[in-house]
């Protein structure tokens, strides 16, 4: 293919995004990325716990390397949806003979039990957006009572039980799972910084009521058990005196409280576990009970924006069965649920094709075979007669009516910003808390 003949739009500059428009861009494809948020990155800039310093500076280097190409181009700061700046269709009008979605997780996961819409009920998404000061998630407020109850069991759980007690020092987090220690998701490099906290008393006594039902299933309580050790082995020294608890196999059906005093108890259905197709799973006793809190956190998955312009299944946008473009027989191609047929030259990447561990890596290795995915696409397709013109037709289009577009020499005086504020407050990083900040150093 020859250089630039090709136009294409990435949709999303998290990872998944930002390897998916290297990958094309080292093909010779005229690459645009249009991002929601002002600053690139996604999860990996907005998810990875602050203290994570090294990792993110690891990340935002090679971010920066990508969008360094000339055959990068970045726009920040537009939302690309039904309701956004940007049409799919304003996108394809413009020349894009092809459209990569890598927008991620955007949408929020709930159980819809009774009673989530109180004071004091939020997703993980919610604290994990603010702690990382992701606008407008960084300026709301919060309200985290003494007692919280995490429900959850993953990574993302205990990246906000290290928030709330080494952070918050609230006086006591409970971890409610549905299923039993066993199934436990997150690692043990995330259970170090919150280990010395937990209450081994209770902890053991949560294993003696649950090991009977282990025992049944054939499974390991003492490998469970081995888990929590070795997190108490390398564990962090506390900083506070709150206490961590867990209670296994227990689900979420009903948050109590007022519309005034906000939250006062989660109430529980006990489980048991049984063997369901080589799967273990939880099955309701019936039997309940409520744990006093004045906050509940879901950290339950996410799921993609219901509201973008494309159509949902599951947690991810619906995917061609049957793909004419696919790679190691994977299917990156958007597919319109209504009219029974694929959407052309409309492709997903990361979490917007197959919801994942949020890795960045599997989003890195998802984005660059989305890309392969559309490179034999665009070899069923005529190049572009004059791409420079239309692409620069477009450009200047969207910057002269766009609303405080952000290209990426905007970025470079952003990312001065923060050097020097940084070396101002002395601090190993920083961030702008708000869009109105970020744009008024930008000059805009």
């Amino acid at each position: 293919m020859a250089e630039k003949q090709f136009m294409i739009a990435v949709v999303g500059a998290g990872p998944a995004g930002l390897f998916a428009a290297r990958y094309l861009s080292n093909h010779g494809m005229r690459v645009a990325m249009f991002n929601r948020d002002i600053k690139p990155g996604g999860l990996a800039e907005y998810g990875i716990y602050p203290d994570k310093i090294k990792m993110k500076e690891g990340l935002r280097k090679q971010f920066n390397q990508i969008l360094d190409s000339p055959m990068v181009d970045y726009f920040g700061n537009v939302k690309v949806s039904s309701g956004g700046e940007l049409l799919l269709s304003d996108l394809t009008g413009a020349g894009f003979q092809a459209i990569v979605i890598a927008t991620g997780a955007q949408g929020t996961k709930w159980l819809r039990l009774p009673g989530e819409q109180l004071p004091g009920v939020y997703h993980a998404k919610d604290l994990v957006f603010n702690y990382n000061l992701l606008p407008p998630y960084s300026v709301r407020r919060y309200l985290i009572g003494s007692k919280v109850i995490l429900v959850g069991a993953g990574n993302v759980m205990m990246d906000l039980a290290h928030f709330l007690i080494r952070e918050r020092k609230v006086e006591e987090v409970k971890v409610v799972m549905r299923r039993g220690p066993g199934e436990v998701k997150f690692t043990k490099k995330e259970l170090e910084t919150v280990a010395a906290n937990i209450d081994m008393s209770a902890l053991q006594q949560e294993f003696d009521r649950v090991a009977p039902v282990m025992n049944a299933l054939g499974q390991d309580v003492q490998a469970a058990w081995q888990i929590f050790q070795d997190g108490l082995a390398k564990a962090l020294e506390p900083v506070s005196s709150t206490a961590l608890r867990f209670e296994f196999l227990c689900s979420p059906v009903r948050i109590l409280g007022d519309w005034t005093r906000g939250v006062s108890a989660l109430k529980v259905e006990e489980n048991t576990l049984v063997a369901a197709d080589g799967n273990i799973k939880a099955r309701g006793l019936g039997t309940t009970r409520q744990i006093e809190a004045q906050t509940v956190i879901f950290a339950i998955g996410d799921t993609v924006d219901k509201d973008f312009s494309l159509p949902t299944f599951g947690d991810a946008y619906s995917v061609n069965e049957h793909p004419s473009f696919p790679v190691d027989g994977i299917s990156f191609e958007a597919y319109d649920t209504e009219e029974d047929a694929p959407i052309k030259g409309v492709f997903l990447a990361g979490w917007a094709r197959k919801a994942s561990t949020g890795l960045v890596g599997v989003a890195r290795k998802d984005g660059e075979t989305a890309a392969q995915s559309v490179l034999q696409y665009l070899e069923t397709q005529s190049p572009l007669s004059n791409p420079d013109r239309s692409y620069s037709s477009f450009t200047q289009w969207l910057l002269t009516n766009g609303h405080q577009v952000v290209t990426k020499q905007d970025l470079l005086r952003l990312h001065q910003a923060e050097q020097e504020e940084m070396t101002s407050r002395g601090v190993e990083d920083f961030k702008f808390a708000t869009n109105e900040d970020m744009l008024r150093v930008m000059g805009k």
